[in-house]
């Protein structure tokens, strides 16, 4: 797991959210086998949805963030939950563009023109469900729309990865600041002045790794917020409140995908045996494979048939 943090300015105006994610999205590169612009893609909805997931109050709540444009990238979908786990996929691994006229990769004309949405569960009947069209698909830019439109709250949204040459996540980081109801108006220009001098996020996080070896990771995290926040004015520095985990953990069973084998009904699954004689299901989020021999499949349809008939 990689290491978050969570601190406020010291006017009580802003709370920040930081993280530096490169093994997560490595993980993800290496487990969907990526190209550098879906490594760029989805590293920077994973670093997104994780920091908003430590947003949450337990840490059994969920949510999930889904951009879904008329790209080639198709979907991307990531779940994370309040203790930090997180998991996501992207329905074209291998989407590739020619680079923007800057040299950066075209993560916004892969997503292209479509919709965010974040869905919230938090133990309650029905879900939280928010939906905004996408602003760029430059997903920092458009969870940061979603933040002011759908939960009607000022933030902003820093993410970056950076690729090596040979595909692999040099750096992937991330940020959310959000402003608390009792902040000060001169704290907005402030910030605003700083997030319009600040380098990448994701650069700023190579450097710092770069310059903090031997050190602890929440050593380097601690450098990194005052790399960022270091020119505040003293009314507006901000201090740590605590360090957070945050990682690539997929919670996929065989106990789970029988629970999907289950879902298609006794009919389905009685073809399935009589034509098939077994099944493979892959989980989307980490691929593993799961074997389903006759034998477990006929338990099941056994297990089907009882439920059906108690209905």
């Amino acid at each position: 797991m990689n290491k978050a943090l969570i601190a406020m300015d010291r006017s009580g105006s802003f709370r920040v959210y930081l993280a530096i994610t490169t093994s997560m999205t490595e993980d993800a590169r290496r487990i969907h086998e990526t190209s550098p612009l879906a490594t760029a893609a989805l590293g920077r909805v994973l670093t997104g949805a994780g920091l908003m997931g430590l947003q949450l109050k337990n840490t059994k709540d969920k949510l999930t963030v889904q951009f879904k444009g008329d790209g080639p990238a198709g979907e991307v979908l990531v779940t994370a939950s309040g203790d930090g786990r997180v998991k996501g996929y992207i329905s074209n691994p291998m989407v590739d563009l020619p680079l923007k006229s800057n040299g950066k990769l075209d993560v916004g004309g892969a997503i292209g023109i479509g919709t965010l949405t974040v869905i919230k569960d938090l133990g309650l009947k029905e879900p939280y469900v928010g939906k905004i069209d996408l602003v760029s698909g430059e997903i920092g830019d458009d969870l940061t729309a979603y933040f002011f439109l759908s939960e009607q709250q000022s933030s902003s949204v820093a993410l970056g990865v950076r690729i090596n040459p040979d595909y692999t996540t040099a750096s992937s980081a991330g940020m959310i600041i959000q402003m608390l109801p009792d902040a000060q108006p001169e704290s907005v220009d402030a910030l605003e002045a700083l997030l319009a001098e600040m380098e990448p996020i994701s650069s700023l996080a190579e450097k710092v790794v770069a310059e903090s070896a031997g050190k602890t990771e929440e050593a380097i995290l601690s450098s990194l917020l005052a790399s960022v926040f270091g020119t505040l004015p003293d009314e507006f520095a901000v201090q740590l409140l605590e360090y957070r985990e945050i990682g690539w953990n997929c919670d996929c069973s065989e106990e789970r995908l029988e629970q999907v084998v289950l879902s298609i009904g006794s009919r389905d699954l009685r073809e399935i045996i009589e034509e098939d004689g077994h099944a493979e299901l892959i989980c989307q989020f980490c691929a593993t494979q799961y074997q389903f021999d006759k034998e477990h499949l006929e338990r099941l349809l056994e297990e089907s048939l009882q439920r059906e008939g108690n209905q």
